[in-house]
């Protein structure tokens, strides 16, 4: 029995909803690759959003995204500093007038349309071709790590709002970090 279902079966046990463990962010994928003289990023985030958060798309209320990239070599402790250490905004936003949702990376400016809400978080979740690390930055023989972290940033939604999103664990959306190899 994995952890899911064992997680699922306690809290239908203790008469709650297994739905709960649907409202989470996972990076499911990454992978660092060399273009040219650097490293560039390529990753799968699953965002699962809480109803709450999904109320307040729908209202108007933009929601951002961080994606947090950290390249460490492998087996360094916590505490040693990282090679790189950057983050990534994304945001989703509804646009009544049109009635689609919009995806924006915010380092770019780039921005995509979509009819629907489901196909605009999916592809909120796809992170590809990010500037990560300059090539001469790592020494060759070294095994390096890049760690992922994906999270709402609840400072960038509107003044009104924070005060109830740092009290309401709806609000409080993020994933665990994730490693994934890079091999120079």
């Amino acid at each position: 029995m994995n952890l899911r279902t064992l997680l699922g079966v306690l809290l239908a046990w203790l008469g709650l909803s297994a739905a709960v463990l649907a409202d989470e962010f996972e990076v499911t994928q990454a992978k660092a690759r060399r273009d040219q003289n650097a490293w560039v990023l390529d990753a799968r985030v699953r965002y699962g959003f809480t109803a709450t958060a999904l109320e307040a798309l729908d209202n108007g209320v933009p929601l951002t995204l961080e994606v947090r990239a950290q390249v460490r070599r492998a087996g360094s402790w916590i505490w040693s500093p990282s090679l790189v250490d950057k983050q990534f905004l994304y945001q989703i936003r509804f646009q009544p007038l049109t009635n689609q949702y919009q995806v924006v990376d915010v380092r770019s400016g780039s921005r995509r349309a979509f009819v629907t809400r489901a196909s605009a978080v999916a592809a909120l979740g796809e992170v590809d071709g990010v500037p990560l690390i300059e090539q001469s930055a790592l020494e060759p023989g070294q095994k390096y790590q890049v760690h992922l972290k994906a999270a709402l940033d609840i400072e960038a939604l509107p003044l009104p709002l924070r005060p109830l999103a740092y009290l309401k664990p709806s609000w409080q959306l993020s994933s665990a970090w994730s490693a994934w190899p890079l091999a120079p």
